[in-house]
């Protein structure tokens, strides 16, 4: 069977990771019969230097006839001084939206390997931590009016507005409770009702949405809380479900519980089967071109891609225990080296190390 992936490597290490996420997929089609098409597109910082958009046309249109969509990381200091309508950001927004692309699932998970790499002390997750974020993608304070405005007295203020419908909570909702009844049945809701309107709309929707799952576990937690409780009590979580500014904070939190930024993938994906596979790290330009990038969250992305897009759950978890065995084996980037004694490896070399290992 044949899968078509629209393919924006972007900018900073978005290239080098998605290079060993392309030879991973091109490897498991090898090995277990399918193939794979990618139709290589530019969003981001790229796109603005060669067309002087973030996202052109053409890629949202190679976006909408792909079966998934792979991405690298937008983004850099080189274009922090553009408008913030015409920054590489927004090309992120507008895949979202055009996409559909309400849902972003954020799963962070702690490898036994990479204990030493964790910040927290070991009693506080010597029992592993396995949670998921699942993240409104398309409402909220990132898409709603927003705006400067003048007063001779204070002179320029601006305004977000934070807005959601009870269909927006409803759906995402679903999809968490879903989540949850098919892991350990607790679902923690993360909101501020108790000083914003749109959380206690939140809040109400998803205390109604509890009664259609009652072998769901639902708990309420104000995002503050819910901050403190990650770094303090992360094992307690299973599923976690929050609005989309909030779900942008507290899943960079988690990321860094697990080790590095540089292993958590993430799915946005839609009502249906189609879905947007990136990474939760930003460009680093930092560190572009240098070989020091983490290719992991990239390449598990890439399995996310293969269970919920494409439905090889068998492939899915070849990748998954390839990165497994290769963290295993004592190799790492700089970002996950923690304070053991291990072997360094390049981007590159650590993504040809997890590919060796599918199908072993």
């Amino acid at each position: 069977m044949n899968f078509n992936i629209a393919l924006i490597r972007g900018d900073g290490i978005g290239p080098e990771v998605t290079n060993e996420s392309v030879k991973l997929i091109h490897k498991v089609g090898e090995t277990f019969g399918h193939s794979f098409t990618f139709n290589e597109k530019l969003a981001g910082g790229a796109a603005i230097d060669a067309f002087g958009v973030a996202l052109p046309a053409e890629t949202l249109a190679a976006c909408k006839a792909s079966d998934a969509v792979l991405l690298g990381a937008v983004g850099g200091l080189k274009w922090d001084t553009l408008p913030g309508d015409q920054r590489p950001e927004t090309a992120l927004l507008g895949l979202r939206k055009e996409l559909a692309l309400y849902a972003n699932i954020r799963p962070a998970i702690l490898m036994s390997e990479l204990l030493a790499a964790c910040p927290l002390r070991p009693e506080l997750v010597g029992g592993g931590l396995d949670l998921v974020i699942v993240r409104e993608l398309t409402g909220g304070i990132y898409f709603g009016d927003k705006g400067t405005v003048t007063d001779d007295d204070a002179g320029v203020s601006a305004y977000d507005v934070e807005r959601y419908s009870e269909a927006e909570v409803r759906r995402i909702g679903i999809i968490a409770f879903d989540m949850a009844r098919k892991r350990r049945g607790r679902l923690t809701s993360v909101d501020k009702a108790n000083v914003l309107e749109s959380s206690r709309l939140w809040r109400r929707v998803v205390t109604e949405l509890a009664a259609n799952y009652p072998d769901v576990a639902l708990n309420h937690m104000y995002v503050d809380n819910a901050a403190m409780q990650l770094v303090r009590n992360p094992g307690q979580f299973d599923v976690i479900v929050t609005n989309n500014i909030f779900g942008d904070i507290l899943s960079d939190e988690a990321s860094m519980i697990t080790g590095s930024i540089g292993m958590l993938p993430s799915a946005s994906l839609t009502g249906g089967n189609f879905g947007m596979y990136e990474p939760i790290h930003g460009s680093a330009p930092d560190i572009a071109g240098k070989g020091l990038a983490n290719p992991i969250a990239s390449i598990l992305s890439a399995a996310m891609m293969f269970r919920y897009t494409f439905g090889l759950a068998k492939e899915a978890d070849a990748v998954e225990r390839a990165v497994k065995h290769v963290i295993g084996q004592g190799f790492r980037t700089p970002d996950m080296a923690g304070n053991e004694s291990v072997k360094i490896v390049s981007t590159s070399e650590l993504g040809e190390l997890v590919t060796a290992a599918v199908g072993q």
